[in-house]
């Protein structure tokens, strides 16, 4: 039987997060205290007792729902016959997976929030949710709009999320809304992520990533640029730089598992959005949701 897990991005984070692990396992309580020393602050007390507001900050949400992924993999003692991440989540597959340790792996999600916070504050960008229009339909409309405007989460069929400067996407709503768009809404977010405009962000992460020790992992990951499965650590390295302005394949993973044989998913992390996600890209996938461990 081929077991994948996957591991949510950042959104799925919820007051409370990974508390009931950090009482109930030794070895998830070392590490949760071990990522408190790494970052300098004690990222478990807004975890477990933090406001939205705290929790919504960029550089408190990619480490939690990093850490809190990793730590239910920890407790289960996952060993996984392959792995994928939606976004942030690829750095807790590849944590998962062998590739990167968990050290480098929360050094990285941080590098990668600061950057990516930075972006934020330099240009007004955004991202809105369009929904039952074809991947093609909604290409096309980003292509025939002014400025910067992208595809930037093919989440699943109907459901595409699009990214750039907050009038490109604005305008790109309204021709969504015209083509027959059941909505199309920009959504509560900080900036234009997986787009042009985190170009700063991704070269600074690009540092990063090259002096992080990489290793094989123990099985493939599935990563967001090309939805296909990578075993190479310079494979996996180059596609980990590209990934802060390259499309989330979501819709494309999925399927490629499917492809692959995949007999059963399950979610690891905060929340349980991929399980939905993955339902509607195929209603037969059996998918079972660690979201309450």
């Amino acid at each position: 039987m081929k077991h994948f897990y996957v591991f949510p991005g950042q959104g799925a984070q919820y007051t409370g997060m990974g508390k009931d692990l950090y009482d109930n396992n030794a070895e998830v309580r070392a590490m949760m205290e071990r990522a408190n020393e790494i970052l300098g602050f004690r990222l478990t007390d807004i975890m477990f007792a933090g406001t939205a507001e705290e929790l919504k900050q960029t550089k408190v949400t990619q480490p939690a729902v990093f850490l809190h992924s990793v730590a239910m993999a920890k407790a289960l003692d996952a060993k996984p016959d392959a792995v994928a991440g939606h976004s942030l989540g690829e750095f807790s597959a590849l944590v998962v997976s062998g590739a990167l340790s968990f050290e480098d792996g929360l050094r990285l999600v941080s590098k990668r929030a600061q950057a990516m916070q930075a972006c934020c504050e330099a240009v007004e960008g955004g991202m809105a949710a369009v929904l039952s229009l074809t991947d093609e339909q909604v290409e096309q409309i980003c292509a025939e709009t002014e400025g910067v405007v992208v595809a930037a989460n093919y989440n699943c069929p109907g459901q595409l999320v699009i990214s750039g400067e907050k009038r490109a996407i604005e305008a790109a709503c309204v021709k969504a809304k015209e083509a027959g768009a059941r909505r199309a809404l920009p959504l509560p977010v900080g900036g234009a992520f997986h787009s042009p405009l985190m170009e700063p962000a991704r070269e600074e992460l690009e540092k990063a990533i090259a002096e992080a020790a990489f290793q094989t992992p123990a099985c493939p990951i599935y990563q967001n640029v090309d939805a296909r499965p990578h075993t190479d650590p310079e494979e996996i390295k180059q596609n980990l730089i590209a990934q802060l302005t390259a499309p989330v394949r979501w819709t494309q993973i999925v399927r490629e598992m499917l492809a692959d044989g995949v007999d059963a998913i399950t979610e690891l992390g905060p929340g349980t959005v991929l399980q939905g996600l993955v339902k509607k890209v195929s209603a037969e996938l059996p998918v079972e949701s660690k979201g309450t461990l």
